[in-house]
């Protein structure tokens, strides 16, 4: 007994939800709104068709009445080419994508183009959505202006309509029954017709009005060049910040322990400080610069180059690092966009010899930088053994140097030699190569 009422209440519980669904999807906000869009495709519908009905009106001069609502009809499918036609301007997808959102749930809105038809592609398919619109709205405005009343007055008998209710009261119908009956079927078929088309046009809008597949591609397109962007300057943010706070940090530890012992060298490495600090704020200002501008820098971020290499080498110095340097002669001769790069990828790779120091200081490191064989070879060692381990969340640089040299179409690698005693990072740029 229990169990069966359980069960009984259960389905009558879903019932009423199923009854809640089917008056929202009917008279819910969303299918109100519908109507709305319907109504205004049937106003837009007129201009055309009383031009169709004017020329087709011409073809009987008679003026028979069934002619007349033949050409009525006619004049119906008259006016849709000649709407398809309009909406083949540009800015029709903009005005009936904008409208067309509020059809459509959030998610398949947001499918849906609002800007102007830009290919013919997009010209034709807006074409087939602005015929479906003003049929669809000729269709339920037609019911709206002439059957609602009608219901209404079906429902409420108002005086004047004696003669109507004599009529079914001699064919043996009650005379309650035809009024009532009649006029909530009518209402209820103007309601359904409305709902079930405003459904077509939301369940077509994203089809229709939606980004043809050359706009998807460009799209596609824009988005790789913003994050190609993006990735750029993430790099040399993290290049060049990072490199200026690792020699500043190394400067400062060194002026702290020795500013009572050798007030001499704590001036001086505080003095490079201040010359690591402004060096890093103006090539943040360069790096920042190009997030002002609004057609972008397909060429890469402007910074320093090869030709800077010494004074990076005489900046490390500063901080204990000791480079055995060997730089072949004219590399100002070099590409600039391949020049900037290769010195980013020597700065942060001598950056993580010295963000990995141990506590005895930066190891000495080696660097060779040599044009060989058409392609740009830079390749840098330093003893493995008095490494310390990386801070967490470390492994962007050798990542970035990685992606610097594939924009290049060059390539790296980096690691342990086979007997474990130094680390090796070896990269080679093309000459020719380019971004």
């Amino acid at each position: 007994m229990g169990a069966g009422a359980t069960d009984m209440g259960a389905g009558g519980t879903a019932v009423r939800h199923a009854a809640r669904r089917a008056a929202g999807a009917l008279l819910g906000r969303r299918s109100r709104l519908r109507w709305v869009h319907l109504v205004l495709g049937g106003a837009l519908l007129m201009p055309y068709w009383l031009l169709a009905t004017v020329v087709l009106g011409t073809l009987d001069p008679r003026k028979d009445s069934l002619v007349q609502i033949l050409l009525y009809f006619a004049a119906l499918g008259a006016s849709l080419p000649m709407a398809a036609v309009t909406a083949l301007v540009p800015t029709v997808r903009a005005l009936e994508g904008a409208a067309a959102r509020a059809l459509c749930a959030p998610r398949r809105a947001a499918e849906v183009v609002t800007g102007p038809a830009r290919s013919w592609a997009a010209r034709r398919r807006t074409a087939a959505w602005f015929v479906l619109h003003l049929l669809f709205g000729g269709i339920v405005s037609g019911m709206t202006l002439a059957g609602a009343p009608f219901a209404v007055m079906l429902v409420l008998r108002p005086a004047g309509t004696e003669e109507l209710w004599r009529f079914w009261e001699e064919r043996g119908v009650p005379g309650w029954l035809p009024g009532p009956v009649l006029g909530t079927a009518l209402l209820a078929l103007i309601i359904g017709t409305s709902a079930g088309l405003g459904a077509l046009l939301a369940r077509w809008a994203p089809v229709l009005l939606g980004p043809t597949p050359e706009e998807r591609l460009a799209d596609a397109e824009r988005r790789a060049a913003v994050l190609a962007q993006r990735n750029r300057l993430a790099r040399e943010l993290h290049d060049s910040v990072g490199h200026a706070l690792s020699a500043v940090g190394i400067q400062a530890s060194a002026a702290a322990r020795v500013l009572r012992s050798d007030p001499e060298f704590a001036a001086e490495a505080l003095a490079a400080i201040e010359e690591t600090a402004r060096g890093a704020v103006a090539e943040l200002d360069a790096v920042l610069g190009l997030l002002r501008e609004e057609d972008g820098d397909a060429a890469g971020p402007a910074g320093p180059t090869l030709a800077g290499l010494d004074d990076l080498l005489r900046q490390l110095a500063r901080t204990g690092l000791m480079v055995d340097a060997e730089v072949a002669p004219r590399l100002d001769r070099l590409p600039a966009a391949l020049s900037r790069e290769a010195y980013r990828i020597v700065q942060e790779g001598l950056t993580n010899v010295l963000r990995h120091a141990g506590p005895a200081g930066p190891a000495p490191a080696r660097l060779r930088v040599a044009p060989a064989g058409g392609r740009l070879e830079i390749e840098l060692t330093n003893p493995l053994g008095r490494l310390r381990a990386g801070r967490p969340g470390g492994g962007r640089g050798l990542r970035g140097i990685g992606e610097r040299a594939a924009a290049l179409r060059g390539g790296c690698e980096a690691g342990p030699s086979d007997d474990g005693t130094t680390w090796r990072l070896a990269v080679w740029l093309p000459v020719g190569g380019e971004r």
